[in-house]
């Protein structure tokens, strides 16, 4: 297995994340609630008359939220009404997030770095095992995609390792080529981004191992997790905006979401009660 960060606008560093600040990054993830959404709402169902679905994982943003019945931030038809202003980081994430846009900096391409540019946007993915009343389903993958969002990505993991691909795709009804792949060990950093990596190819998480390792300190529900996943991208600001100045049919959509969220942050109760 070649090692990625031979690569340009592709580096991996094992062992980046200290163990003090593990700790401490642990600690904040123990004292959020992650939440489960549906893929679409009333305001964008599901094509060809398909049923709603549940994502695969329990999920929280940082920086902004990107709800996927929005539809997620798109460029360029998908700019507004996708990106939700959110709490903010943490100050460990914030401190090694100014380290990484360092390093980016030094290393990448500039003409691959957008002005503006800076990762003020946070997908937490909690990898594991969904809990059903008979069952445990492994829901620890992610299949073929592209992050839209301008500029290099970062992305720090913790837990069991995960299998990274980056894959040309050869169309639904064939088996897509896998180009490069690295482990993503506990405690590593893997940057990318460039035509290359952002636009020519899809990437996914193909596997998650499962060795026993669990975060029983979490409080996600009818769930187990044995793998966090922290993404950091970049929405412009003007691209972001307040739950309250959302359309009132989007507001409707997300509202269920905003007021499970409420229940357990003080951020997200006061938006709750600004809007209304």
């Amino acid at each position: 297995m070649r090692n990625l960060s031979q690569y340009q606008n592709l580096i991996y560093q094992p062992n980046y994340v200290t163990k003090n600040q593990k700790t401490e990054i642990l600690s904040y993830l123990s004292k959020l609630y992650p939440i489960w959404e549906m893929r679409f709402s009333k305001s964008n169902p599901p094509p060809n008359n398909e049923p709603n679905r549940q994502l695969l994982r329990p999920v929280y943003w940082l920086g902004n939220w990107q709800f996927a019945c929005l539809n997620y931030y798109h460029p360029p038809q998908g700019l507004q009404n996708r990106c939700v202003t959110a709490e903010a980081y943490p100050q460990v994430l914030q401190r090694i997030i100014f380290e990484v846009e360092s390093l980016t900096r030094q290393k990448f391409s500039p003409k691959d770095i957008p002005d503006k540019w800076h990762l003020n946007t946070c997908l937490i993915n909690f990898y594991g095992n969904k809990i059903t009343a008979t069952e445990k389903i492994d829901c620890a993958r992610v299949g073929e995609h592209k992050d839209f969002e301008p500029g290099p990505v970062a992305s720090i993991s913790f837990g069991e390792r995960a299998l990274f691909q980056f894959v040309k795709s050869s169309g639904k009804s064939q088996k897509s080529d896998v180009i490069l792949q690295q482990w993503l060990e506990d405690s590593s950093l893997q940057i990318f981004g460039g035509d290359k990596f952002k636009k020519q190819l899809f990437h996914r998480v193909q596997r998650v191992e499962e060795k026993g390792l669990l975060f029983n300190e979490l409080n996600t529900t009818n769930f187990e997790t044995r793998r966090i996943n922290f993404t950091f991208r970049y929405v412009p600001v003007e691209h972001v905006r307040p739950f309250s100045k959302l359309p009132v049919h989007l507001q409707d959509d997300v509202t269920g979401y905003v007021s499970e969220l409420a229940q357990k942050s003080d951020f997200w109760e006061e938006e709750l009660n600004f809007k209304n």
